[in-house]
């Protein structure tokens, strides 16, 4: 009898101990919002996993996808990593930045420099040395002013001038891209440039020697200055009428101008 009744309370006691663990639980899990009302829906973007330097070759590997809300995703970006694999970057990209379709540019068979190249745009080569080419620290992705000197007249005097502006360097001897901040000593730099551009520089290179400066990226092109003619100073002019004389004839009297 005793055995009996110590087995009957054993057994209701462990079924309400496991009513309270169940009622326990249900009461938890409605105070606690639920996971799947927290998670956020939202669109996939592709961003860049790490460095990518100007001018490579975009791959697997610097690519990742995070999830942003709809509205905030920008139209002009990538929702899959296969749509940027191959492609070109026209810019250097830091770690989880977002790719859009402006900075990037479609790989032409055989030719990474020829995609860097703006539409309506020319690449141009010039012959440098350690001197025309900034001591070496010309590097793709720079950006450069041209100032040409030629002789002029019998004196042979030398005229110098800046005879284009803000080029941006493609690619250096043939290197369309560095990962590297030291000086190179090239031999020649490729500019981009317009086809009248183009013909400027050429015929500067022609006329005399070329010489490249530095620009710097953050710098705003000042706004050339406008030489407007004074205006001649009016001439007042002053009419003065001509002598006149008074005829007297008897009792008559007449004036007459006298010609001057």
């Amino acid at each position: 009898m005793i055995k009996s009744r110590t087995v009957t309370l054993f057994f209701l006691s462990v079924a309400f101990a496991v009513g309270a663990a169940w009622i326990a639980n249900n009461w938890i899990s409605a105070q606690q919002p639920s996971v799947a009302k927290q998670e956020v829906v939202g669109t996939p973007v592709v961003v860049a996993a790490l460095d990518i330097p100007y001018g490579h070759t975009i791959e697997k590997r610097h690519l990742k996808v995070v999830m942003m809300p709809e509205e905030v995703a920008p139209s002009n970006s990538y929702r899959a990593v296969s749509d940027l694999e191959g492609k070109v970057a026209k810019n250097i990209m830091l770690p989880d930045e977002i790719i859009r379709s402006e900075r990037v540019s479609d790989h032409l068979e055989g030719a990474t420099l020829a995609a860097l190249i703006e539409p309506n745009m020319r690449a141009f080569t010039v012959r440098v040395d350690d001197v025309v080419g900034v001591g070496g620290f010309l590097l793709p992705g720079n950006r450069v002013d041209v100032i040409a000197s030629r002789a002029s007249g019998k004196s042979k005097r030398v005229i110098t001038e800046t005879v284009l502006r803000d080029l941006k360097v493609l690619a250096v001897d043939q290197t369309a891209r560095t990962d590297k901040n030291e000086p190179i000593v090239v031999r020649a730099v490729t500019l981009e440039v317009t086809p009248r551009e183009a013909e400027r520089l050429a015929k500067a290179r022609g006329e005399g020697s070329i010489q490249l400066t530095l620009r710097n990226p953050t710098e705003d092109e000042p706004q050339q200055q406008v030489a407007t003619a004074k205006p001649k100073p009016k001439i007042k002019r002053t009419y003065s009428a001509p002598p006149k004389v008074i005829v007297i004839k008897g009792t008559e009297w007449q004036s007459k101008k006298v010609p001057m």
